[in-house]
């Protein structure tokens, strides 16, 4: 599913991120859903379909984040599993909360970001995308204590953010501690705490999760997790039985050769590896 949605700008100028969900589906043509790091096949065990893009109106916040909503709770009604592509990460607020809908509440969260994402708002909008988590931590379908902000890290948070975090009873994760302890450990240590008594798992994956040498359509942002690092820990969410994942944040205007797209496409492979083995009950 595409969410071809840009909201607020929180800075400089438009970045054309409501463009990305072409240049993934373009980037995923390339690609069957094959890994010999595991032999396994996806395509073996799951059938996948596009359910196209949901309609968006520029500036409408009311109107694109219900249909979100309502694109979303026909692929949950059918119980499928969601990949869904952005499109900025003010979508993730609506998505998740409709989500957690699904599961009656009982769900976690495990958000890859550089970034908290939890500001109570911008100016006077507060569905920005350096808001969702903060919408999330307010609705009454989601646990703050199964929120898991990780590999968050760099100049660009405000201090406002962590101390939110840790007022809700979230947990971060920082970008420093994943380096120095692993990624393995790290994001067991996550999805123990998002997946503790909780019937689903939802993944939310902002690009500059991934350090800007592995990523041309993301910001700036440096001492981040390599494409190797971010599968690994992907590829264990899905074995750790997650049940929809989001990726977004991509600006194509400034990666010609829309590296970034194959890089959204290659990580959502190694998720649905890993939500296969867990079907498979392997290893």
């Amino acid at each position: 599913m595409g969410v071809p949605w840009e909201g607020v700008c929180t800075y400089g100028g438009y970045s054309g991120c409501e463009l990305s969900t072409k240049n993934i589906r373009q980037a995923s043509i390339r690609y069957g859903g094959y890994l010999p790091d595991y032999d396994l096949d996806v395509f073996d065990h799951f059938t996948g379909g596009d359910f196209g893009d949901c309609p968006v109106q520029n500036g409408n916040y009311e109107f694109s984040f219900n249909s979100m909503r309502q694109y979303l709770k026909k692929i949950l009604d059918k119980d499928k599993l969601p990949i869904i592509f952005g499109g900025d990460h003010s979508i993730s607020y609506p998505l998740i909360s409709e989500f957690a809908k699904k599961y009656n509440g009982n769900i976690g969260v495990i958000h890859f970001d550089a970034h908290m994402d939890n500001m109570n708002n911008f100016g006077e909008e507060k569905f920005a995308r350096c808001s969702p988590f903060h919408r999330l931590y307010e609705d009454d379908n989601v646990n703050p204590e199964k929120i898991v902000h990780f590999g968050i890290r760099g100049p660009r948070n405000n201090p406002a953010g962590l101390k939110a975090a840790r007022e809700n009873g979230a947990t971060v994760i920082s970008g420093m501690e994943v380096k120095l302890n692993g990624i393995l450990p790290s994001i067991k240590k996550a999805i123990e705490i998002a997946g503790k008594d909780t019937d689903a798992i939802y993944v939310t994956v902002c690009s500059d999760i991934l350090d800007i040498a592995n990523n041309p359509a993301g910001p700036p942002d440096f001492c981040g997790l390599t494409t190797y690092e971010l599968a690994a820990a992907l590829h264990e969410c899905g074995k750790a039985g997650a049940k929809a994942m989001d990726f977004v944040e991509l600006y194509p205007g400034q990666d010609p050769n829309n590296v970034s797209g194959h890089v959204a496409t290659w990580m959502s492979i190694y998720f649905l590896a890993g939500v296969t083995k867990n079907k498979l009950g392997i290893e």
